[in-house]
């Protein structure tokens, strides 16, 4: 097509492209045109539509492209387009409503249900208080979906047993009021009942202590979590933020609102939650293949 050869001249000489940028332009352009072509050889660069181009971004994806270098090629091909609709070439872009595929940030690792199980049914936890103190730290971050400094930094104050309600201090000092169950309730009661038996605690406010009976340090919650989900998943994370993602997906699996776990996660934006979704459909897909015999 001699729009495509003077579209290149034109970021050359109008618009003052380098050479190498102008031969990357070239390349995809050309690459794109391979690519439809060989769908349908009646297809031009006037009367091809938003499928092609999708099908055209799966095909790369297919290929390896990662989604940084898709973006990029369909940046090419939007200011080809949209040098073909200032010269009255074309009227409307195909990549109109086509948006950049989003860049391959890792879905949240979770534990699947039966490992939840295990890990609260089965695992065998130490006598005395540092079993109940492990304990209770899993259970906290699995039923409420709290952050490791939001953990920390409970006091027990700020626990009310009557309203089953964690008042939880987040990011940039924003409080927010964090709902539990049952389960929670009785191994709270039963925690703070161990607790106080403790003599020699170093800081009466704190929920969790650590060793020296200080308030639990970073470190030392991260050694439990790594060592109990070690004895009940053979995935590669086991942070507590793992428990975290377990809650979020798990809430959503039964059945709960995405702006309500915005709120119980103490999102600022819904984007941020949506990676759930993600997370879940991704599991359906796995599900599917599995299950469907013609998959």
């Amino acid at each position: 097509m001699k729009e495509v050869k003077k579209f290149l001249n034109y970021l050359l000489s109008d618009r003052g492209y380098s050479e190498k940028t102008v031969l990357t332009y070239k390349i995809t352009l050309s690459s794109f045109e391979e690519f439809f072509l060989h769908l349908d050889e009646t297809l031009t660069w006037q009367t091809i539509d938003a499928d092609v181009v999708r099908q055209w971004m799966t095909n790369e994806a297919k290929d390896g492209e990662k989604a940084r270098t898709i973006g990029k090629k369909l940046s090419a091909l939007r200011s080809f387009y949209k040098y073909l609709q200032r010269i009255g070439v074309i009227e409307n872009s195909p990549l109109a409503r086509i948006h950049n595929p989003k860049t391959s940030a890792s879905l949240p690792t979770f534990l699947r249900k039966t490992e939840v199980d295990s890990l609260f049914d089965k695992v065998v936890y130490p006598d005395g208080f540092k079993g109940m103190l492990d304990y209770t730290i899993l259970q906290t971050f699995y039923h409420t979906g709290i952050r490791l400094s939001e953990l920390i930094g409970l006091n027990i104050a700020d626990v009310n047993m009557e309203r089953c309600e964690l008042k939880v201090t987040g990011k940039r000092n924003k409080q927010r009021v964090v709902p539990f169950g049952l389960e929670l309730k009785d191994t709270l009661v039963a925690y703070l009942s161990l607790r106080q038996t403790l003599t020699d605690v170093a800081d009466s406010k704190a929920m969790f202590l650590g060793r020296k009976l200080k308030r639990i340090t970073i470190s030392q919650i991260r050694t439990i979590v790594n060592h109990y989900l070690s004895l009940v998943t053979m995935q590669k994370k086991k942070s507590p933020h793992v428990l975290r993602h377990t809650f979020a997906t798990a809430m959503l699996n039964n059945g709960a609102d995405l702006e309500a776990i915005k709120e119980l996660l103490g999102h600022e934006s819904i984007s941020t939650t949506e990676i759930y979704t993600h997370n879940t459909f991704a599991d359906l897909k796995k599900e599917y293949k599995l299950a469907h015999p013609r998959a």
